[in-house]
Order: structure tokens, then sequence, then C-alpha cells
């Protein structure tokens, strides 16, 4: 390996000074015990690789490749060490000494090619309805065969709901939720469609930057130049909202500041429902990229509170193991990582008592449905209290 392949910023690395508080945050770390799955022990790696005579090993490459990327590190760090960063820069160095998995590549091939998705997702769909991938970690139940048009009305500079590429087409159900939910604060809004499409996070996650890169170049160029942009997938939120980073131009940092999350931006534009008197118990899972990265998983509480008694799980919002492909790459480890959120699930979960769990990110919720749990994006919950609201408003209203 050649010595400026890895080009890291020295500041961000030296920032680290090992106290090890990151440690009992880190998913990998906390099923292995090995160092050199720790964020400490990845960093001291990534220095050795400004030695003279470094060489990857394989041992050096399978400490890279085995990070979640979850970031919840960044959180837990006094010395706020970038690790999102370096970690993103050494995921693009191992792309030119070794190649993603077979079934990465094809997926992510597929991802920004809107009509080979639609192809892939009938595919699946019919699969599915012969009982083949009923209980995958990371394809959700029911991919419907086509993609249903939602229809919208709005107007220009109304909010834009970005709809993406595997949502559109495998969880369209989540963006209905999402029109239903802004539907009743009275808010009109346009959707990203297939002209749009995918946001390129898994693609910069994997360390194909050049792709990320075109992709975000696409978003931006196709979106509209004004409004605000709302996000239900905290992946792809948080994505869009560092694009100005990734590109480093004022066009895309201004648009990365019109970047929601929907539940933030609903919470803090709109006056909530008064709470009501019966709620059921909601145990709320948080997507690493909306509690460690966007940092808005406040909201996620916010906009559910009037109608449900919030639920936590003692875990300190550690992993679930999904990490986009992180599934497919890195199967044994995720389903590892996966036994501890279900053992944090049962925790709070009461025995003989209905207790459904919600996860702001598509990829969360396929991998803990996989384990048996009703779990449901946050939108479908709301989505159902407020529609109940509306029809029983307009049940009085009939009376009179």
């Amino acid at each position: 390996m050649k010595e400026d392949l890895l080009l890291l910023e020295p500041e961000a690395l030296n920032a680290c000074v090992s106290c090890g508080l990151c440690l009992p945050h880190c998913p990998t770390y906390r099923v292995t015990g090995d160092e050199r799955m720790s964020p400490r022990g990845r960093i001291a790696l990534m220095r050795s690789a400004g030695t003279k005579d470094f060489e990857p090993t394989a041992e050096w490459i399978h400490s890279m490749d085995t990070c979640v990327q979850c970031r919840g590190c960044e959180t837990a760090c006094p010395s706020s060490v970038p690790f999102g960063e370096l970690i993103g820069d050494t995921k693009k160095a191992l792309t030119n000494i070794r190649k993603l998995p077979l079934p990465v590549r094809a997926g992510l091939y597929v991802l920004d090619k809107p009509l080979l998705l639609s192809a892939v997702t009938f595919f699946i769909g019919t699969l599915q309805k012969l009982g083949f991938f009923r209980n995958s970690s990371y394809i959700p139940a029911g991919v419907p065969l086509f993609r249903r048009e939602i229809k919208t009305r709005h107007l220009e500079g109304d909010p834009v709901l970005f709809t993406g590429c595997v949502m559109e087409a495998w969880t369209p159900w989540v963006h209905t939720a999402a029109i239903k939910t802004l539907d009743f604060f009275s808010v009109d809004v346009a959707l990203s469609g297939k002209k749009v499409g995918c946001c390129g996070a898994l693609h910069e996650h994997s360390g194909l930057r050049s792709v990320s890169k075109k992709i975000a170049e696409k978003v931006i160029d196709e979106m509209p130049d004004m409004g605000p942009v709302l996000v239900n997938s905290a992946g792809c939120g948080a994505m869009m909202k560092e694009y100005g980073d990734l590109l480093g131009t004022e066009k895309a940092k201004n648009f990365s500041a019109r970047v929601f999350d929907i539940h933030e931006w609903i919470t803090q534009n709109y006056k909530l429902p008064e709470k009501t008197d019966k709620k059921e118990r909601l145990v709320v899972q948080d997507p690493c990229h909306l509690r460690h990265v966007q940092k808005s998983h406040q909201f996620v509480r916010e906009l559910l509170s009037p109608f449900a008694e919030i639920v936590e799980i003692p875990d300190e919002g550690l992993c679930c193991g999904a990490g986009g492909a992180y599934s497919i790459s890195q199967k044994q480890l995720s389903g590892k990582i996966r036994e501890l959120k279900t053992k944090a699930l049962g925790e709070v979960i009461e025995k003989g008592e209905k207790s459904r769990v919600v996860s702001a990110n598509p990829g969360c919720v396929t991998h803990l449905q996989s384990e048996g749990f009703e779990i449901k994006h946050p939108l479908e919950v709301v989505a159902e209290y407020v529609t109940e609201m509306k029809n029983r408003e307009m049940s009085n209203s009939d009376e009179w």
C-alpha cells in the first residue's frame, strides 16, 4: 500500500487520546471484546497506515470493513474525534485494495437505476408470494410488485418529501403515512419521486465516494431550489444533511441547510394535538443516523407523545446491527449485534402485553422484524391516530 493511499487529517487522528469512553458504545467491540474492533483500536491502525513500510494485512482490512459506521463513538467521545470522517475516508481508500462482496456491489448498482430497481422489486415481490424472503433481515415483508403512484397536491415552494429508492419501491406505505400526517397539519407536499431517486448513502458508506458525489449532485440538481426537504429515513436524512461537507460547494451547503428529518420539521413548526388519556406503550428504537449524526431523535418522541406512552430501551442508543448493507456484508457480526438489541428490547416489552416498537429507518425496521418484533415506522403510528382523530371530528360535524 502506498504511503499516500490513506490520507487522513493528522489533527483528526491525534484528537483521539485513547481514553476508552467509546468502547461501551461500539457494537463491534461489545460483541467481540477485540480492541481492533473498537474506535480507538481502528484509529491506532489508521495511524499505522502513515508509516513508510506499511502494508495492509487481511487483519487490518477486516478491522476497517467490520465497522458498522453507527457513529455512536462520536456521541460518547469527550474529545470530539470525527470518527465518521476518518472511517469514511478509510473505506474510500479500501476500494483500491479490495473488492466489495458481490451481493453488495450488485445491490448498490441497482439502487440508483429506477427501471432496474422496479424490475428487481417485481422479482422479489413475486418470490415473496411463492414463500421466499419471508423473514429476511434486509428485505421487508410485503414488497409490492409494482410502485403505485402516490398523488399529492402542492404548490411551488411547498415542502418536498424525499422518497428515495428502496423506500419508494419496497415500503411505500411509510410515505403514505407521512402524507397523511402532513395532511393532518394542513401541509401540502410534493414528492421527489423516481426522477430524483437514490440519495447515495449506501454508496458512501461502502467507500464509493465518486459515485456518492455524482448521486448527491443529481439529487441537488433535480430537486426544487426552494422550500424544505423532508426525509423520513434516518440514513437518507443524515446523508443529505452532509452533502455540503461531501461536495464542498455553496450550492450543496445551501441544499443541506434545507434538509430536515420529518419529525423534526413537524414538531418545530406546528402545534401538536392535546395528549390523549388512553395511551398505548410504544418502545422507541433510535436509528444510529438519527441519534448520533442528525441528533434529532428527540423529535420522534415529541411527535408520538400525544398518542403514546414512550418506553425507552436501556442500551443508550446502541446500534441494532442493520447498518445499511452491513447485514449482508457482515452477516455474522450483524446478527450478534442484533442479539444485544433483542435482549434490551426484551427487558422493556412486558410479557403478555402488546407493545409495538417504532424506528425511523427502514433498515432497522426490517432487521428487527426478522426477529419477530411488531415494529413500525413512527409515522405509521402517528398516521393511525391522526386519521382516527380526523374521522371523529368529521363524524361530530355531521351530527351537528
